[in-house]
């Protein structure tokens, strides 16, 4: 679990196709005075633009600066390489970077898995004063019912609050204040890049919880609304009628 606050934006140091293990493996290179692998152990969650993804390697020795920056590497399963952005990531790419929470972590975004629902393609960048306000445009659209206005998605694994939804174009829009800028990568992106894109489980919880009480229960409760608005109309036609 994740709060879509991103700590570090890492580096990408290799993205192997063929690994020891003859899958994909990712190394991600981090600032020599980075702090996020302190304490770090092998096995541990470590989201990587959103992805959640298990260290396999770590490289961490803050005690000597003579030694190579730190880094830690991933293995990156075939399902995420064709539902997420991290197979199209090359030597030198940014990437976000946050380790899973603690218990005693304050929740300052939302709750996010690092279960990358698809990608989604940026399709217009314009600023609003210091602000940017990105449109993205997903591609499997049917994720648009769990976005609303003012409610959360995860870009790149940054928590993010909705400003505006067009379910029939096919568009959402966020919005970046300057200090958000400096601290993700959306902000380096350009219109035509994609961003994995994460929506809020509690909308899909709601959406199962609702489907199956309606399930058992649905048309005995459909049923007096429908009767309801149909009386209703019929007394609105006989009352213009009348007059």
């Amino acid at each position: 679990m994740f709060t879509g606050l991103v700590e570090e934006i890492g580096v990408v140091a290799e993205l192997n196709p063929h690994d020891e293990t003859g899958g994909t493996s990712l190394t991600i290179s981090l600032p020599a005075s980075s702090k996020l692998l302190e304490g770090a152990l092998l096995g541990d969650s470590i989201s990587v633009n959103g992805v959640c993804l298990t260290a396999t390697d770590i490289h961490f020795d803050n005690s000597d600066t003579t030694t190579a920056p730190p880094s830690f590497k991933v293995g990156i399963a075939p399902e995420t390489l064709r539902l997420t952005n991290l197979g199209s990531l090359a030597t030198g790419s940014g990437v976000n970077l946050e380790r899973a929470v603690r218990a005693d972590t304050r929740m300052g975004g939302h709750f996010v898995q690092g279960h990358v629902d698809t990608t989604a393609s940026i399709a217009q960048i314009s600023a609003d004063g210091n602000a940017l306000t990105f449109r993205l445009a997903p591609r499997a659209l049917d994720v648009l019912r769990y976005v609303v206005h003012k409610g959360y998605v995860a870009l790149d694994g940054t928590s993010l609050t909705v400003t505006a939804v067009n379910d029939a174009e096919g568009w959402f829009e966020v919005m970046l204040i300057v200090y958000t800028q400096q601290k993700v990568v959306l902000a380096r992106k350009k219109v035509g890049e994609s961003v994995n894109l994460e929506v809020d489980v509690l909308a899909k919880y709601a959406e199962k919880s609702m489907a199956g009480y309606l399930g058992a229960q649905g048309e005995m409760l459909v049923k007096p609304i429908l009767e309801g608005m149909v009386e209703n109309l019929v007394a609105q036609a006989m009352g213009g009628h009348a007059s």
